[in-house]
């Protein structure tokens, strides 16, 4: 039997407790991302197919990328449309300091430091000028920066290489190792700098600076009247959003061994926004899920999707059929996709559990007292007062 109850409990099999003279569902210690994360090792091990793991380690890219949005749009409720920006200083940062264009050829690893720290740099100065704006003003904004960036380095041709961009750069080596354009080694390189990431993004969330964060995506008002400097707060939620951007540049550029200034408009900021919506915003374990799946899903999914409508309707003597390409009707997809979402799960798939709870609680008004209430993640909580109507209470991940 305890043997039993270990296996349970590592696999976050829920338990019953008594409380308050009813059964209620308690959840166990929550181990599922160490299965996960032993299944991601075994990855490239088990799929052999090239094209398949590069996918991954792209889609891995953009786990970082939605990482970063998170801490700005999930956190501290800043809305963001100009994220890709970000992507494109850190991607030309490495560019410039490892390629023949200015004939500097430095170290990877040092440089995807330095990539990640200017982007922050600028995340704060794009911070700066949107501290009294907020709602739609702010996303404006963002979205005016988004796409200057991208437009400075398509004109600036002498120093940025123009419409070419800068080819030729040089790929990490590890202990002498190269990586070249065998897909395996960058993908266990952006799995491990996503732990990595992840610690120190939930760290950052249960710290004084991430208690403000989301102070402030609740109620500037109310944060500013119990003593957060917003000027701070928000300018530190930029940096920090910007700065994992700059990661995932770096070893974007690192992996195609080109950048140039089509990769970063409009679309990848849309893109990784529908990612966090998707996932959960302010959700880590969420985001990261949501990423993985949209990007897997305009791929491959969309892909394969096209080839089987084209051979079912030459099969079927449907021309309709063999004329579709799923693959350029993605953004249509992705708008009724965000619609339906909206509609039947407005928290996202995999929520914040503060976020559910607050959901829960105004759905709950309309609960008729008495009711058996569902508590989760916690051991117990205190019963509902008499014409109170019962809540939902939930603790972070």
């Amino acid at each position: 039997m305890a043997a039993w109850r270990a296996l349970r409990s590592i696999a976050g099999a829920p338990s019953r407790a008594r409380l308050g003279g009813r059964v209620v569902q308690r959840i166990a210690p929550y181990r599922s991302p160490l299965l996960v994360l032993l299944l991601f090792l075994l990855y490239p091990l088990v799929d052999h197919n090239a094209g398949h793991v590069n996918a991954a380690a792209d889609a891995a890219v953009y786990v970082l990328l939605a990482l970063g949005l998170n801490i700005v749009v999930g956190f501290a409720g800043l809305l963001d449309l100009g994220y890709a920006a970000f992507f494109a200083i850190g991607s030309y940062t490495y560019a410039f300091a490892a390629s023949p264009f200015y004939g500097l050829h430095l170290p990877f690893w040092p440089m995807l430091l330095v990539a990640a720290i200017i982007a922050g740099v600028f995340g704060a100065l794009l911070g700066a000028p949107t501290l009294r704006l907020r709602g739609d003003y702010l996303a404006i904004v963002t979205l005016g920066f988004g796409e200057i960036v991208p437009t400075v380095f398509l004109n600036l041709q002498k120093y940025t290489g123009g419409t070419n961009g800068i080819v030729g750069i040089d790929q990490p080596v590890l202990f002498g190792y190269h990586f070249g354009f065998n897909p395996v080694p960058y993908y266990y390189t952006l799995l491990g700098i996503i732990m990595l990431s992840v610690v120190a993004v939930l760290r950052l969330r249960d710290s004084r600076l991430g208690r403000a964060w989301l102070a402030v995506r609740e109620d500037e008002i109310a944060a500013a009247s119990m003593g957060i400097n917003l000027t701070t707060t928000k300018l530190l939620a930029f940096s920090f959003g910007a700065f994992f951007s700059g990661f995932a540049g770096a070893l974007y550029v690192a992996k195609l061994g080109i950048v140039s200034p089509d990769q970063f408009n409009f679309t990848v900021s849309f893109t990784i926004l529908a990612m966090v919506v998707l996932g959960g915003m302010g959700s880590v374990f969420g985001v990261i899920a949501g990423a993985g799946i949209l990007y897997e899903f305009q791929t491959l999914f969309l892909t394969d999707l096209t080839q089987w409508s084209h051979s079912l309707g030459a099969a079927l003597h449907l021309p309709l059929l063999t004329r579709l390409n799923f693959v350029n009707l993605k953004f249509l997809l992705y708008g009724l996709g965000l619609i339906a979402l909206m509609l039947l799960r407005p928290e996202g798939l995999f929520p914040e559990r503060r976020i559910k709870a607050i959901i829960t609680e105004r759905v709950s008004e309309e609960i008729p007292p008495g009711d058996v209430t569902e508590v989760a993640g916690v051991a117990g909580s205190a019963p509902a007062a008499e014409g109170t109507p019962p809540r939902e209470y939930a603790r972070e991940e």
